[in-house]
């Protein structure tokens, strides 16, 4: 991949990407999105769901050849890598294939309107001359799973989600098949396993962060039970300490002393 991506019989030591945009501070996302896309990376981390290293990341460039733009993944996870310690260095603040050797397992696409060319070209899009669609790229890049999760119902026509919340694809030798069931993904509680990243996506009504329950997307287990955040974690630990206490004191033991 290396080679193709560079085009040349040279031998590299390294590559001058002073030429790409790797980052523009331009806001893109709302509240709903932003918090999603939290949700989705913060657990992996606190709750030591997949084994290190792996590197998992919210709306960072996606850099799959040195010409062009990248892809911004809402959401991606790859395995087996992890951050470079210098983040000062260009090479280092983005996930550039080159230089990570792999693209990632999985990419989600987080629906906010319909601009954003996850499954059909918007209006906006065909006007500039675009003429791939992400789902499209991601398949051709070879990354293993595609996800597309539409809480809002933005993009819900016969060739997108067509009346699912939430569609997982797959790759193939011919590019991308549906994981997820023909209908997809439509109700609280169901998920899906992506049994090559070794993890699973569920969905999840809650609250997160504030006192309104909402509808979320979350990482979950083979059976379905969601990856704790950090703060839910402790809280489980804290209920499970409060109720051996309670146990120990009806025993006549005083906690405080075992």
């Amino acid at each position: 991949m290396t080679q193709q991506l560079l085009d040349s019989e040279e031998i590299v030591t390294e590559l001058d990407i002073s030429h790409l945009t790797i980052e523009d501070d331009t806001p893109v996302d709302n509240f709903q999105s932003e918090e999603q896309q939290r949700l989705l990376v913060e657990p992996l981390y606190s709750s030591k769901a997949l084994p290190a290293p792996f590197l998992a990341a919210a709306n960072v460039g996606l850099f799959y050849k040195l010409k062009g733009d990248p892809i911004v993944p809402d959401i991606l996870l790859s395995l087996g890598v992890q951050r470079a310690d210098d983040l000062s260095q260009r090479q280092n603040r983005s996930y550039f294939v080159w230089e990570f050797g792999k693209v990632p397992e999985v990419c989600v696409e987080i629906v906010s309107n319909q601009e954003g060319d996850e499954l059909t070209l918007s209006k906006k899009s065909r006007q500039k001359g675009k003429t791939t669609i992400k789902k499209e790229i991601y398949a051709r890049i070879g990354v293993r799973y595609y996800v597309v999760f539409d809480p809002l119902k933005q993009i819900q026509g016969k060739d997108e989600m067509n009346e699912a919340l939430l569609r997982v694809w797959s790759i193939a030798p011919s590019g991308y098949t549906e994981l997820t069931l023909a209908e997809g993904i439509t109700r609280i509680g169901q998920s899906v396993w992506l049994d090559a990243a070794g993890i699973g996506l569920a969905l999840w009504e809650g609250q997160f962060e504030e006192d309104v329950t909402r509808l979320w997307l979350r990482w979950c287990d083979r059976e379905g039970q969601v990856i704790s955040t950090g703060a839910e974690g402790r809280e489980i630990e804290r209920q499970r300490a409060d109720r051996l206490a309670e146990r120990l004191r009806a025993m006549g033991i005083d906690p405080n002393e075992v």
